[in-house]
């Protein structure tokens, strides 16, 4: 339920969160599916954050390859 009320927020401040948002509510699908796929986004970056040790940077693209 918390990372969900958070998503809220990180559609206005987080640009990543704000791109994730925007791309699946053009698609037309629903804003609480968009909410939920943004709770996931900072989910995925908190456990990225916490593993490297490294502050949050707006502008770091990961070097592993696809």
């Amino acid at each position: 339920n918390l990372l969900f009320l958070c998503s809220f927020n990180a559609c206005k401040h987080n640009k990543a969160c704000k791109e994730v948002y925007e791309r699946i509510v053009n698609k037309g699908k629903s804003k609480k599916l968009a909410l939920i796929a943004v709770a996931n986004k900072l989910l995925k970056q908190s456990f990225a954050i916490a593993k490297s040790g490294r502050p949050y940077d707006e502008t770091y693209v990961s070097i592993l390859p696809r």
